[in-house]
């Protein structure tokens, strides 16, 4: 006779991010349709209760390792307890260190493989770094986590595939941080996780150079001469498809876009804002170069609409979307 398999499908876990933001709105959301993954939420079961009562939203909480009510708006939870209770809109730097601890708890299961991918609400950098704990964002915190991997930040929306080179790093720094090195790094990195992730055989990545015009001969800078283009000629003898160093402003136009599979951008605002302008809502952040797969939302804590019933849970359920198709497809 045919044993029965009782074996669970591997869950995504969801971090809603700071207690007192949009984060514990959209998991209340969540659990108001029907989900074609298993998603766990990994939070404090009195937050989600107490914002679904402010949202007047039903809802009902079970283990992560239960199964759904068939009656809905239900969520699967992995219970961390808050350092101190919460107020939709008001940060209280107390509950940082509970921020922390769900995504090293949800970074943990997936590394662990107990969870298929990791999708992280927003948190406010502000208050985590004001409480003395080195914290410049969640994609260099799960990095560490993951054993000090260098991390490559990318958004995408739709067909829109936009990396970065530096990410939350002052404007007057970003220069300095370009190396040949770094470079070379996160181009490899890019291209790999299109080959193996999204499966594009030979991925063409447009580069953009730093200055405006491209430095313009030199005229405006020189970066791109005595750092970003060698290292494009180097990796492109290694059998790399890129093309730069180019002008941001003339890059992200619909024809040279049209050629490209994704782009690199050398600092966080060059290439976001093209991208958020066209995907806002709909886009995800994805983190590269991790041995996990984690999504994040495109947006940040809003605590003006906290507990208000406004917020769009668009760029949640399309980070959900591309954590399981990448989980299904991680090489």
């Amino acid at each position: 006779m045919r044993q029965k398999n009782t074996t669970r499908p591997v869950p995504l876990l969801l971090t809603p991010g700071e207690p007192a933001g949009i984060g514990p709105d959209l998991a209340v959301q969540l659990a108001q349709t029907p989900l074609a993954r298993r998603v766990v939420v990994v939070a404090d079961p009195d937050l989600l209760a107490a914002r679904a009562k402010r949202l007047k939203l039903p809802l009902h909480l079970v283990g992560h390792d239960q199964p759904l009510p068939r009656s809905g708006s239900a969520l699967r939870i992995l219970p961390i307890p808050l350092t101190a209770p919460v107020k939709a809109g008001v940060l209280d730097a107390r509950n940082a260190s509970y921020v922390l601890d769900t995504i090293a708890v949800a970074t943990l299961e997936c590394l662990e493989g107990r969870a298929a991918a990791l999708i992280t609400g927003p948190v406010q950098k502000s208050i985590i770094a004001g409480t003395g704990i080195p914290f410049t964002g969640q994609t260099e915190f799960v990095a560490g986590l993951c054993g000090n991997m260098t991390p490559v930040m990318m958004l995408v929306a739709d067909t829109l595939r936009v990396a970065l080179a530096t990410t939350h790093l002052p404007l007057r720094e970003v220069a300095d941080a370009i190396t040949q090195e770094m470079l070379e790094t996160v181009l490899r990195t890019l291209h790999h996780d299109l080959r193996t992730r999204f499966h594009i055989a030979r991925p063409r990545i447009l580069v953009c150079g730093l200055n405006p015009h491209a430095g313009e001969s030199g005229h405006l800078g020189h970066e791109e001469i005595e750092i970003i283009r060698p290292v494009i000629e180097r990796l492109r003898r290694d059998g790399l498809k890129l093309t730069g160093p180019l002008p941001a402003d003339t890059l992200f136009t619909p024809g040279p876009l049209a050629q490209a599979d994704a782009v690199l951008a050398m600092y966080h605002d060059q290439g976001l804002p093209v991208l958020k302008y066209a995907g806002f809502g709909r886009a995800v952040n994805l983190t590269l170069g991790l041995p996990i797969v984690r999504t994040s939302v495109d947006h940040g804590t809003a605590l003006d609409l906290a507990g208000r019933n406004k917020a769009d849970p668009g760029s949640l359920y399309a980070a959900i979307r591309l954590a399981a198709k990448l989980a299904g497809t991680k090489s």
